[in-house]
């Protein structure tokens, strides 16, 4: 069986982790300092937070703006459930817009979405395509919308506005007018998990963008704290001599990062650019290479003038198909050996956003790329022949599901 996403996991890897084990010291450490450091060089934004995970990373920006019980925050109705999760957790409201055709959300959705209770705008970069940030940037700024913003917070009174809060779970090394994600807005958040692009088993990070009326280092270095419980000094500061005193300033979260997990991300971000993406594109390439020559296949738009993708997910789509018979074809393709997936069931369809009295019907164009979308395996260690045993079954699939259609 072709797998879905392994995670790479080669030698460089294993001994850097086995360092670490060495060094004695495995939590949040040195490690995830220079990891931080490092990030925040890479994609060029002031400062960086790494988390426990990419959840944790959006939960604790939301928390740090302010949001609470009657608050409502606009996301994509096509997305991981993470996105709006974090949203219920801190007791505000999920608002959900519709998409466009390229799976991100619609900049004109989300203007008609704006309430006096809108404090936060989530845009999320599917499948690693990032957004149409200077819209959504713009669009905050506009006069008739911040004359609706009613802050209740000092961090949103400063702000003054909408924060745009980018979820890029999927899209780090994705780039928008010439920057990279990380850089393209007010705060963006990285998920680092198993079957990322970049991934150190289990973590995230927060990329502090903020404008120059806030000192994004000092508040990295107070979301530190937030993120360790509200506690004044991590395990290695109490290490020092006479470090052992602290305080806990605040009831603050368990959110950190380990250094094992960071060992993992060092290396792979040293050669992020030059070898895991150079590989993922030229996947990304022969897919569409291959399938643009069947009139059934409609391949994802991944680069473009303005917008180069991250190559996470490789979203297929069946023209003129139906939700079953894209079911059919998926279990045909797995039938062969070959493992896919679905990025993503849209949330209007899940039971608990469902019993909110969400109605997909209501998100068009999202029930229209997810009931015809089809994810291929991406991964640095798929070989040329295995992509091509994916094209296969793919094709025979596709083809003998339409043919008993006729």
């Amino acid at each position: 069986m072709i797998p879905f996403s392994p995670p790479r996991m080669d030698q460089k890897i294993i001994d850097e982790v086995i360092d670490t084990l060495k060094s004695g010291w495995i939590t949040t450490g040195p490690k995830v300092k220079k990891f931080e450091d490092k990030l925040t060089e890479y994609a060029g934004h002031k400062a960086t937070l790494c988390t426990s995970s990419g959840s944790a990373g959006l939960e604790l920006m939301l928390r740090w703006f302010g949001l609470k019980e009657g608050d409502e925050v606009i996301v994509p109705a096509y997305t991981y459930c993470a996105t709006a999760n974090v949203v219920v957790h801190c007791g505000a409201k999920p608002v959900f817009v519709d998409v466009k055709d390229d799976f991100n959300i619609d900049p004109e959705k989300i203007e008609q979405a704006i309430t006096s209770k809108t404090k936060v705008i989530i845009p999320v970069d599917l499948a690693g395509f990032p957004c149409d940030y200077k819209k959504i940037n713009q669009l905050v700024r506009k006069k008739e919308i911040i004359s609706q913003f009613n802050p209740t917070s000092e961090e949103q009174k400063k702000l003054g506005r909408i924060l745009v809060l980018a979820d890029a779970a999927h899209s780090i090394g994705g780039i928008y007018k010439g920057k990279k994600t990380g850089n393209l807005t007010d705060i963006t958040v990285y998920s680092f998990h198993a079957v990322k692009n970049l991934t150190t088993a289990e973590g995230g990070a927060v990329c502090l963008n903020l404008p120059e009326s806030f000192d994004n280092i000092a508040i990295q270095k107070y979301l530190k704290v937030k993120s360790l419980h509200g506690q004044t000094k991590d395990a290695f500061s109490k290490t020092q001599v006479g470090g052992w005193r602290y305080d806990i300033i605040e009831p603050g979260y368990k959110f950190n990062m380990t250094d094992i997990a960071a060992a993992i991300g060092l290396v792979e971000l040293e050669r992020y650019d030059k070898d895991m993406l150079v590989r993922r594109k030229e996947i990304f390439d022969t897919y569409s290479k291959t399938f643009s020559k069947h009139s059934w296949a409609q391949v994802p738009v991944y680069e473009t003038k303005e917008k180069v993708s991250s190559y996470h997910a490789y979203l297929l789509r069946i023209k003129g198909i139906s939700e079953e018979q894209r079911d059919e074809i998926i279990q045909k393709i797995f039938e062969k050996e070959v493992a896919v997936n679905v990025h993503f069931i849209p949330l209007p369809l899940m039971t608990y956003y469902k019993s909110t009295g969400v109605d997909i019907k209501d998100y068009p164009i999202t029930y229209d790329n997810f009931s015809r979308e089809i994810s291929l395996p991406v991964y640095y260690d798929l070989t040329d022949e295995e992509v091509q045993t994916v094209i296969r079954a793919v094709v025979d699939s596709v083809e003998k599901i339409l043919m008993e259609r006729r």
